[in-house]
Parts: C-alpha cells; sequence; structure tokens
C-alpha cells in the first residue's frame, strides 16, 4: 500500500550530504518530496573530516550529518528511516519507491545511496578507523600522513597507484597485497622505485591494531611489520542496484553515468555523489545534489 498516495515531486533514497543537500535546497524550491534513508552514510565512519570547507580544526561525519538535519528540520522537513527495495517506472513516467514499511509515488527520483568501502579482514577495524590508523581516502587525509610510516594494502597490484599518490606526503609508504604475492611489471617496478615506494612481495595473513596505536601486520612467510598508518585500497560496492534494475547505464564497477544535470539515463532518475562516477568527495556529492534538486525543480515547473 502507498505511504502517501498523493504523487510527490520527488524521492531522495539515501541522506548522506548528497542525499541532504538535494533535501534542502528542494524544500527551499518548495517541492513536494519524501527523503528515505537506510542510516548507512558514508559520512558516519568519518572520525574528522579536515577538507571539509569551514572548519580549519576539522569536524567529525556525525556532526555533519547532525548539521544538515537540522537544516532540513528548520524548513518543516525530515528523513524517513527505510531501506528502498524496489524502484519501478510506471508507464506515465512516474516512480514507485517500495521500502520495508513503506511505498511512495513521485514524478522524480533523486538517487544517493553512495558506495560502501570494503575493508581488511581484521577484527579491529572500527577501533583502526576511529583512531585514524586506517583510511580509506587519501584525497581526503593524506596531508595526516605527513612524515608518517605508511602502508597501502590491495588485491595483488591494486594499491599501486594509490601508494605512489600517498608517497607525496608520507615519510615512507610500502606496498602490501592482502590476497596474492605482488607480481609486477618492469613498468610498475620502475613506477614504485621512482616513486621510492617499498614493495613487500609476500601476501598479509593478518592485521592487529597495537595499543600505542600502531598497525602490526604479519606476513604469510612469518614476517612481521608495523606502520603508523595503513590505506585500504580494497574498493568499494557501489549502491546502484536500484538504478540498474530500471536499466541505467554504468561504468563496469557500477557507478552510474550522468548527464550535465545528473540525470541517467533513465528519464526523470537522477543520480548524485558516491554511486555517480567520478571523484568521491563529500563537496562534490553536495554539488551534484545542487545541481539534479535544481533540475528537478526546472523539469516540474515547466511542466506543471
Amino acid at each position: 500500500m502507498i505511504s502517501n498516495p498523493q504523487e510527490l515531486d520527488c524521492i531522495i533514497i539515501g541522506a548522506g550530504a548528497a542525499g541532504l543537500t538535494a533535501a534542502t535546497y528542494l524544500a527551499r524550491f518548495r517541492r513536494q518530496f519524501i527523503t528515505i534513508d537506510a542510516g548507512q552514510s558514508r559520512l558516519l565512519s568519518i572520525p574528522t573530516s579536515h577538507n571539509y570547507p569551514g572548519y580549519p580544526a576539522g569536524i567529525h561525519g556525525h556532526d555533519i550529518l547532525d548539521r544538515m538535519r537540522s537544516q532540513m528540520v528548520h524548513y518543516g522537513k525530515s528523513v524517513v528511516a527505510d531501506k528502498v527495495r524496489r524502484l519501478e517506472k510506471r508507464p506515465d513516467g512516474s516512480f514507485i519507491a517500495s521500502g520495508e514499511h513503506g511505498e511512495w509515488h513521485a514524478r522524480t527520483v533523486i538517487l544517493a545511496t553512495g558506495v560502501v568501502d570494503v575493508p581488511p579482514d581484521f577484527p579491529d577495524v572500527q577501533d583502526a578507523i576511529a583512531r585514524g590508523c586506517l583510511r580509506y581516502c587519501p584525497i581526503c587525509d593524506g596531508y595526516e600522513a605527513i612524515g608518517k610510516k605508511a602502508a597501502v594494502i590491495g588485491k595483488g597490484k591494486g594499491g599501486l597507484g594509490e601508494a605512489i599518490f600517498v608517497r607525496h606526503f608520507a615519510a615512507e609508504v610500502t606496498l602490501l597485497s592482502l590476497t596474492e604475492a605482488l607480481d609486477l611489471s618492469e613498468e610498475d617496478r620502475q613506477r614504485l622505485a621512482h616513486a621510492s615506494v617499498r614493495v613487500i612481495h609476500e601476501p598479509v595473513s593478518s592485521m592487529r591494531l597495537r595499543e600505542e596505536g600502531m598497525i602490526e601486520v604479519q606476513l604469510r612467510d612469518g614476517g612481521q611489520e608495523r606502520f603508523e598508518v595503513v590505506y585500504a585500497a580494497l574498493g568499494t560496492r557501489v549502491n546502484s542496484e536500484l538504478a540498474r534494475s530500471l536499466g541505467a547505464a554504468c561504468a563496469p564497477n557500477g557507478e552510474l553515468r550522468v548527464d550535465e544535470h545528473q540525470q541517467t539515463s533513465v528519464d526523470g532518475l537522477y543520480a548524485v555523489g558516491d554511486v555517480v562516477a567520478g571523484l568521491n568527495q563529500i563537496t562534490v556529492a553536495m554539488g551534484h545534489a545542487a545541481i539534479a534538486a535544481t533540475a528537478v525543480h526546472n523539469r516540474l515547473r515547466e511542466r506543471d
């Protein structure tokens, strides 16, 4: 049964930085919409963001979400806690979003479902993230690795490019492999040598967070290494299933392709934030949302 039988202007799926920005814009555009969120925003795993504009000392991911939600409340809007399991497009071009607890009908959809970082499989992951010892984004916080002993861990040579990037900041960088021994080409070896990146070919068997804030890495051959910070380059799982079920065009990794208005290849379906092919940054996600929400408003205004 449709929770709100009235046709809405828009359904926003996801309430991270992108979804909440879109919600604020649509609220100020005086649009009728609903924001649905499953409570899994990537911001929740950020202990402190130092490149979010306006906060010289940094700001916690939770605080970003709290401030953005408060802004929604200021305009009389709130977030509905639910997980959208199915998205359908009707013959008239409108959409039905079905969640675990409700169903909603709207003329457009903004998808802001993001991605999930793939963590290394060891028991102290969450503590290591909270203490800033395990990180996922050197673009966000490579600066915090300045002068430190760092490692980049990937699958095979999947972390090669990131290791070279991190070397711009860290005093020492080691490239590690989680699943298999590193098999590098001569070109790979030259690139790593030119960047002064150390390589350990033996794969990692386990990792643990030590009390002093170091990550201890155990190698399959019995060797042991310690690092002040480890960057996980194990990829992401892109939450684009809803759009792909409607035939939306995407990159090989599942990231959605959009036009200059953030519209996917499905008419009326927009996508913003990390679920879109491009640079995964909070500020980029917010820019996507501003573009998409404005496009939705103009689309509906022309058809009203």
